[in-house]
């Protein structure tokens, strides 16, 4: 155990992920399932497309016929019109597109350039075979696979269940903080990680019906912060302080029917970052999602000297410069949410570390991933 009775991070993480299961299965309509990880493969139960089709709106010929064909050896050959995706006619084996073929008055196509065999066909089984594998198991369901599996028929599939997430916002605001948001970025972290949320008082958030208790607020040891001892009181409060900046005062453990329940700091930046390492890692795994940090990482330069204090895992907040370089931005401690607003992103420097020198290389969480990947890479 760290100083001052607080765990470390990774023991934290260990408890959450010991915590915490991939739920049941449901069936769910296909066009709801987006975002929804997959409980079982789905094959395809016939080749897609089942028969030659039309890749292009245009002309189906036999390709031999239109053999010779030139600019200064026009050929009139035998053509059906079809639309994109429709089956060719029988005997057909190209598709001519209609801009490059001139009907004639005698129902032919005029060629100026012969066909190639399979030209502008999509061929049966192209996109899959019979039995082939569409979609595995434990896939994040994301819109080209809803529209792969559109094309193969399927109306519904079998995805892990929706975290129920209960909620409580506990404790009193502080001066500082007349008007308490927490509620409101938890609803909305919750439902980013795939969870519904219900809400509850602090007396009643410890009955059944959820997968998860979230409460925010009351972890400290002040006379007003009851958090941990309605924990202890109605079940098992196993770890009381993390060494984390922001946000040492959470707090993990169980209600009397297995539930897992984390207390989540009431200062909004360390309620935050305690969602990020460790609420929300749960309620993914619960959902089947992969329970690493939500925001894509890539590795970035330090432009100047990065200090942190030794003993405690801290999240620093950062900006990236014009030329691909981080620096550290006024710490969380100071700034609040606004530093996690004005930043483009975060490091997370572990205990043993005092920080980095100018010039590391060090692993960068950014916020905006299709920002990220705009910009040319340092």
């Amino acid at each position: 155990m760290s100083a001052a009775g607080r765990v470390p991070v990774a023991r934290a993480l260990a408890w959450v992920d010991a915590a915490t299961r991939c739920l049941e299965a449901e069936d769910s309509a296909l066009e709801k399932a987006a975002g929804r990880v997959l409980a079982a493969d789905i094959r395809a139960g016939a080749a897609i497309p089942p028969v030659d089709c039309a890749a292009v709106d245009g002309y189906a010929l036999r390709a031999e016929e239109s053999l010779g064909a030139g600019a200064y050896n026009p050929l009139a050959v035998a053509a059906t019109a079809v639309e994109l995706g429709e089956p060719l006619p029988p005997g057909t084996d190209a598709v001519v597109p209609f801009d490059q073929a001139e009907p004639d008055e005698t129902g032919r196509v005029v060629l100026v350039e012969p066909a190639a065999a399979g030209a502008n066909v999509d061929r049966a089984g192209a996109v899959a075979a019979a039995g082939a594998l569409l979609v595995a198991a434990g896939t994040p369901l994301a819109p080209r696979h809803i529209g792969l599996l559109a094309q193969s028929g399927v109306a519904s599939v079998r995805v892990v269940r929706r975290p129920r997430v209960r909620l409580v916002v506990a404790g009193t605001p502080r001066s500082s903080q007349p008007v308490d948001g927490n509620a409101a970025m938890l609803r909305a972290l919750v439902g980013r990680d795939g969870g519904t949320v219900s809400e509850a008082l602090l007396a009643d958030v410890f009955g059944g019906g959820a997968d998860i208790v979230l409460v925010a607020g009351g972890t400290g040891r002040g006379q007003r912060d009851r958090s941990a001892a309605a924990l202890s009181a109605t079940g098992s409060l196993d770890i009381h302080g993390v060494a984390l900046a922001p946000g040492d005062t959470a707090g993990f453990g169980h209600t009397v029917e297995g539930v897992a329940v984390l207390l989540l700091p009431g200062t909004p930046v360390a309620c935050l970052w305690n969602y990020e390492l460790f609420a929300g890692r749960a309620i993914r795994r619960l959902g089947g999602h992969d329970g690493s940090l939500f925001y894509p990482s890539r590795p970035a330069v330090a432009a100047k000297k990065i200090v942190s204090a030794i003993g405690l895992t801290e999240i620093c907040p950062i900006r990236r410069l014009p030329d691909g370089r981080v620096e550290a931005m006024a710490p969380f401690a100071e700034a609040g949410l606004a530093s996690a607003v004005q930043g483009d992103g975060f490091i997370v420097v572990p205990e043993t570390s005092e920080g980095y020198p100018a010039g590391a290389q060090i692993l960068a969480y950014f916020y905006d991933e299709d920002r990220i990947r705009a910009e040319p890479a340092s």
